[in-house]
């Protein structure tokens, strides 16, 4: 895939994708296995029926093996995302998602839509959702200060579509600014 020049120097999607795929969800095992030990930890045991957390990369390959169901994350369901783009829309701060929303949802809506709620209508929130972050992006940043940029409560996704606009911006800022002081003195 072309990406555009300015993001060829930033984490691409699925890099940050990778990145998620060491976050902890639950899965509940349809099989029996015991521990399983990895560099990052010691998963299980695995007993039909009994939650069990594990990295995001093993729920995906257990899931695509048939070997258990993903628990979705308290935030992935309907009332709550409707809830935060609700707040989204009416205020002007960023609503408190996890760091990581974007990634983890794409993963488990592409993998384990069959153990979510109504997965077509997730779609629908968490793209109303990022949409309306974008908006509240791209006015915080039509009100940039060199002094002061605040923009709590954003996503890695978030970070990684602003960072080549952030980094040319400063930029030019930090070179207006020289030349406007240079030409003071």
């Amino acid at each position: 895939m072309a990406f555009p020049q300015s993001m060829r120097s930033s984490t691409t999607p699925q890099e940050l994708e990778f990145i998620a795929s060491e976050e902890l969800v639950e899965i509940r095992p349809t099989v029996k296995m015991d521990q399983i030990r990895f560099i990052s930890g010691i998963y299980g045991p695995f007993t039909g029926g009994r939650l069990v957390k594990v990295p995001l990369w093993m729920a995906v390959n257990l899931k695509l093996k048939k070997k258990c169901n993903v628990v979705p994350p308290v935030w992935l369901n309907l009332e709550y995302l409707q809830d935060k783009l609700s707040e989204e829309t009416s205020r002007p701060v960023f609503s408190d998602l996890p760091f990581r929303y974007a990634e983890i949802s794409k993963v488990l809506l592409d993998i384990a839509s069959d153990d979510l709620d109504q997965p077509d209508k997730l779609r629908s929130v968490l793209k109303d959702l990022r949409e309306a972050r974008q908006a509240k992006t791209r006015e915080g940043l039509r009100a940039i200060d060199q002094n002061a940029l605040s923009l709590p409560n954003l996503s890695a996704m978030e970070i990684n579509e602003a960072r080549p606009f952030f980094v040319g911006a400063m930029g030019i800022l930090s070179q207006l600014t020289a030349t406007t002081d240079a030409t003071t003195i």
